[in-house]
């Protein structure tokens, strides 16, 4: 199956006509120019540049600061609750739409969103589950 291949080539100094038709005789097509300059001023955040708050959170009401979302954090301590359990991503699903629970985008959960969810449940585990009630449940699969 064939591919697309990219090149990024880091110039020293601006691209000339021989360098272009040179790639574009080797089959390169170009497709972008990235420019930059040095600056006295602060780099601003590129406000085109969206960054998605983690799940189990939402921005405070001083737009500076995150805080626990009460109804993302229940579907996060149910999920691993269920995973701990070794239930199947399909049935963690099905079990938070029977429950009520909703992705962010308001639809149901399915077996994709809940294994998208597991980077978020191993960071915030820790804080889940304090040590003591990991070591009751550990002890509590290991005599299952």
């Amino acid at each position: 199956m064939p591919g697309t291949q990219r090149l990024r080539d880091t110039l020293t100094a601006s691209p000339t006509l021989e360098y272009l038709n040179q790639m574009s005789a080797s089959g390169w097509r170009l497709v972008a120019l990235e420019w930059e300059r040095e600056s006295d001023q602060e780099t601003q955040p590129d406000a085109t540049q969206t960054v998605e708050v983690p799940y189990g959170m939402q921005i405070s009401d001083d737009c500076v600061h995150l805080i626990e979302n009460p109804a993302e954090m229940r579907v996060l301590v149910t999920a691993v609750n269920m995973i701990v359990e070794d239930y199947p991503m399909s049935r963690v699903a099905e079990e938070l739409n029977r429950l009520g629970y909703r992705t962010r985008s308001a639809v149901k959960w399915t077996a994709a969103a809940v294994f998208d969810l597991l980077p978020r449940m191993i960071e915030t585990g820790p804080r889940i589950f304090t040590k003591e009630e990991w070591v009751a449940r550990r002890r509590r699969l290991m005599t299952d």
